[in-house]
């Protein structure tokens, strides 16, 4: 019996995870798909919360500048715009501007691929219901992107 619950559970865990799918809207880069479903499950799980369907997008600067000036009429750069269509279960897109990660990776000094975890994981968390508005809340929100970070590694 406690076999079956697992493979049930195991089911439904890989079923979820096939509800997030990634876009390469510019020149493909290596990611562990399968690794960054995982986690972002996880993440999510660990705010009682779950995933209906999630859609991340990796673009350029210049169509998440379209993007950004379009919807929410800021006309500036930005790493991360995420569109959140419903709370629990999480409904979303999180787009994601390669260009700008690559360039905060330098500015930073880190991997490009720990800057590109740091922002798809805050994006989750917009979608969870965290802001970044204020100086307290994007400390916060700082805060959770690490905890999440060290739960990757």
């Amino acid at each position: 019996m406690t076999n079956c619950v697992l493979l049930q559970s195991n089911f439904l865990f890989l079923k979820a995870q096939e509800q997030i799918d990634f876009h390469y809207q510019v020149e493909k880069f290596s990611l562990d798909e399968t690794k960054i479903k995982l986690w972002i499950l996880e993440i999510i799980k660990e705010y009682n919360n779950s995933l209906e369907g999630l859609q991340i997008i990796f673009c350029s600067d210049e169509e998440l500048l379209e993007i950004n000036k379009e919807y929410l009429n800021h006309d500036y750069y930005t790493d991360i715009i995420t569109f959140p269509y419903q709370v629990n279960p999480i409904i979303g897109d999180i787009f994601i501007s390669v260009d700008r990660v690559r360039e905060n990776a330098i500015e930073y000094k880190v991997s490009f691929l720990n800057e590109l975890r740091r922002v798809i994981i805050h994006g989750v968390l917009h979608l969870l219901g965290f802001d970044d508005l204020e100086e307290e809340s994007k400390q916060r929100m700082h805060e959770m992107e690490d905890k999440a970070l060290e739960g990757y590694n």
